[in-house]
């Protein structure tokens, strides 16, 4: 027998008060906005699978079985190079946590009696292999473009454009920041001048993350003396208080970053080019510092991430890694003789 304080909602009903409720989380940045859009936008994809009249209480371990099977079966809209592509492994399974989280909700309000996901036996497909432009970098391509992005604003690559149009020293310190700190590109765009700060001689940036947790990364020196360039010769004069500027003096939009990162890809020897994406630079930070030895929490300080488990996904492997860990194997050294 249902408890009487159990809340008949249909399954639209209860979609619109949970994304209400995940978008209130925005105002106090619980959420990032960006990642309250993909929760409400998955939400409204469950409502589509699931039929709005349907009594959210009603639905089954089944038909939550059956929801994931067609949402893994649904276009792809975003790959417009191959109209008959499915769901990535990695969409069906931020699909999978929205809707979970939805239903911790549902079942925490008393909209049902139990979590259908608990009953689910479809279970999350195994992270596949990145493509290829979201994987790290090698060593050599990391340093090709970073070599490029350090080079940008020398001398303008644009002559024919006024001083105020010219974007190098901004280009060159986007590519920087997510190459050397890894950082979303949320938080990259979202980050504003007085993020930045200097204590004891080091630059540090604050970066505002996910869940409304804070980290303060200080800058490689190379990386700090591009910002100080930028700030001083490369930021339009404006009001705004964005860090990253287009040439009109708006703030630069997560879009943008890649075709900054395309333009000081084409500054890069061909041998050592290869395309990348905002997040494979992030995969690139993450390998590399761990590569080297790295301390993990550190690494995952940087990342900002809340636990060292998850950095198992922003860690590929290297050519001819595991070759050099075994050279230097530390009980193979041979023991220090004392004078």
């Amino acid at each position: 027998m249902r408890p009487a304080e159990l809340d008949r909602l249909t399954v639209v009903e209860a979609a619109d008060r949970y994304v209400e409720l995940v978008r209130a989380k925005t105002l106090t940045g619980a959420l990032s906005p960006a990642t309250a859009e993909v929760y409400a936008r998955d939400v409204a994809t469950l409502v589509a699978l699931a039929g709005e009249r349907t009594v959210l209480d009603d639905l089954t371990g089944e038909d939550v079985d059956a929801i994931l099977l067609a949402f893994a079966r649904k276009p792809d809209g975003r790959r417009t190079t191959d109209a008959g592509s499915r769901q990535s492994a990695s969409s069906q399974a931020r699909f999978r946590r929205s809707i979970s989280a939805l239903f911790k909700h549902a079942t925490l309000a008393g909209w049902v009696q139990i979590n259908p996901m608990a009953l689910a036996t479809v279970t999350a497909k195994e992270r596949g292999g990145l493509r290829a432009e979201r994987r790290a970098l090698t060593r050599e391509q990391a340093q090709g473009l970073i070599g490029a992005a350090r080079t940008l604003g020398e001398e303008p690559r644009r002559p024919e454009r006024r001083r105020d149009q010219r974007t190098e020293l901004r280009d060159a310190l986007v590519v920087l920041l997510l190459a050397a700190l890894g950082p979303r590109v949320s938080e990259l765009v979202r980050a504003n001048v007085e993020d930045f700060y200097t204590n004891d001689g080091v630059r540090y940036w604050r970066i505002f993350g996910k869940g409304g947790r804070t980290r303060d990364v200080p800058l490689p020196r190379d990386v700090a003396a591009v910002l100080e360039a930028y700030l001083q010769r490369g930021r339009p004069a404006t009001q705004d208080k964005a860090l990253l500027l287009s040439w009109r003096g708006r703030r630069l939009a997560r879009g943008d970053v890649q075709a900054v990162i395309d333009r000081v890809l084409r500054e890069v020897d061909p041998e050592r080019r290869r395309s990348v994406t905002p997040h494979g630079l992030r995969h690139t930070t993450a390998t590399h510092l761990l590569a080297d030895a790295v301390d993990m929490d550190a690494v995952r300080r940087v990342l900002g991430h809340s636990d060292l488990s998850t950095l198992g996904r922003y860690r590929d492997e290297l050519p001819g890694e595991l070759e050099v860990a075994m050279r230097a194997h530390p009980l193979l050294r041979e023991p220090k003789r004392s004078d």
